[in-house]
């Protein structure tokens, strides 16, 4: 099976380890990505709701750094604008336990900033990092009526694998669809 590969990023976009002091940069922009991203998806009071809860995300964030976490965080940067992206990956979680497989658990480029490369700059290190981190494949949820979201992760080569499942958001399910992609060797 042959995989597409992601085109290449702007020049002007850096993509580097995430450090402790990106820690605020990136929760603001997870929770501003969800806002503008999953508008009508996600009813509007969970995500209003997420504004409440940036400090404890920020300090969340700092602890996981020196509690010798398995994610990988890389953030994206333009020059006289910082961090205007975030990605995120480490061994698949099921039921708890993780697998051989490898899931990107965020990507998140500023809303301003959609369109311009930079998350197709993160998904590019992402699905480099995560190959030579020895995953055979990645796994991830994506919302079902995401089709913006969906059509840039099948522009990456994945594709949904038939499994789907929900989860709830003040009171509402919103369903989700696992897309999967190889990453060579063997197993691809």
């Amino acid at each position: 099976m042959t995989t597409r590969t992601t085109p290449a990023p702007p020049s002007d976009i850096r993509v580097r380890d995430m450090t402790v002091d990106d820690c605020e940069a990136v929760t603001r922009l997870r929770v501003r990505g969800w806002q503008a991203a999953y508008a009508g998806l996600v009813p509007r009071s969970y995500l209003d709701g997420m504004d409440l809860a940036v400090a404890e995300d920020v300090e969340r964030r700092r602890a996981s750094f020196t509690g010798g976490s398995t994610i990988v965080n890389v953030v994206a940067e333009r020059p006289g604008l910082g961090v205007i992206g975030w990605a995120c990956y480490g061994p698949y979680r099921e039921n708890g336990k993780p697998l051989a497989r490898g899931e990107p658990y965020a990507l998140y480029v500023a809303p301003e900033q959609i369109g311009t490369g930079a998350g197709r700059a993160l998904m590019a290190e992402t699905l480099t990092r995560a190959a030579a981190d020895g995953f055979p494949d990645l796994a991830l949820w994506v919302l079902k009526e995401n089709a913006l979201a969906r059509r840039f992760y099948e522009r990456a080569g994945f594709r949904p694998d038939g499994a789907e499942e929900s989860f709830e958001a003040d009171g509402a399910l919103v369903p989700e669809v696992r897309y999967v992609r190889p990453l060579g060797g063997p197993a691809a």
